[in-house]
């Protein structure tokens, strides 16, 4: 099997976990812990274990002239992504986090044109319009009213920001991964999420009761140190050796599917036609903004 390949089964793997997570996250905030509190157990967790498996990777030391766009990247892919969609996600619903959530190619597209200078076509401006005007809409007519979901217009916001938060790290994070192996990497991003995050989520996870929760929110807290951040990361960056940024970020397409009807099957979330339109409007602005133009006669496909 190609490591191209493996990689593409690495990346639907991920968006495959980062579906579920939705409402397996959803079901342990806020009632047995804050949002905050859950980000110091996920980048925590997630760097106790690049550490403990580092050891089977290359001794590697940082350069120096990489500091500062590895602190850059931790702080966009492991602490501000983080922080904003889990306490979007507490405000929020399932399905809107799993809809909103797949406006991170069309992130990634405006930072390519706008950092590494990409030409967009008159498609792709059109998809990107469409597919904000949908996150928009779902943003400004969620109207919604739910216990577990107490301020979804603010909640689906706040989604919306860790997309464009977690899109400046896929553009920015590609130097770095084709100079570290994955573990070096990994071990140091999220030990320094671990930093930028304890002074937002201390107080919230000292909150945490743990002997009064139940089986549900051991597992579910469980499900997102192992699965949604390790797994998740780590699939992600052996994938974006083989992948381009945008490859990759295409295969959010999974999550809207996946995500929506575990809520839906597991009776957390129910579908709405604002829900409906909108993810119509972001599904179709990503696939224009995406779709690779037509190759010319005896061109390679790539």
């Amino acid at each position: 099997m190609s490591r191209r390949l493996l990689a593409i089964f690495a990346a639907i793997g991920a968006t495959t976990i980062y579906a579920l997570n939705h409402t397996i996250a959803k079901g342990v905030m806020p009632h047995y812990v804050q949002p905050f509190g859950f980000i110091i157990l996920r980048v925590l967790g997630a760097a106790i274990l690049f550490w403990f498996i580092s050891p089977l990777g290359p001794k590697e030391r940082i350069d120096p002239k990489d500091y500062v766009r590895m602190l850059i990247c931790a702080l966009l892919g492991m602490a501000m992504n983080m922080l904003v969609f889990f306490k979007g996600l507490s405000l929020s619903t399932p399905i809107n986090s799993s809809v909103l959530i797949t406006t991170s190619p069309i992130i990634v597209l405006i930072l390519s044109a706008v950092i590494l200078k990409e030409k967009i076509s008159a498609r792709k401006i059109i998809g990107i319009v469409i597919g904000l005007l949908g996150a928009l809409g779902l943003i400004l007519f969620a109207t919604e009213v739910r216990q577990d979901a107490p301020n979804i217009p603010l909640g689906n916001f706040l989604i919306f920001m860790n997309s464009m938060f977690y899109g400046s790290y896929l553009v920015l994070v590609k130097v770095l991964i084709g100079k570290y192996h994955p573990f070096t990497f990994m071990k140091w991003l999220f030990s320094l999420g671990v930093l930028i995050c304890l002074p937002f989520g201390y107080e919230e996870f000292m909150e945490i009761s743990w002997s009064t929760l139940p089986f549900e929110a051991y597992f579910g807290i469980g499900f997102v140190i192992l699965g949604t951040t390790f797994c998740t990361y780590l699939f992600n960056i052996f994938a974006l050796t083989q992948l381009k940024a945008s490859t990759l970020s295409a295969f959010v397409y999974v999550q809207p599917l996946v995500g929506i009807a575990y809520a839906v099957l597991t009776g957390q979330d129910t579908i709405t036609t604002v829900k409906i339109v909108a993810a119509c409007f972001v599904l179709l602005g990503v696939y224009l903004s995406s779709k690779k133009p037509k190759t010319t006669s005896g061109e390679l496909k790539v």
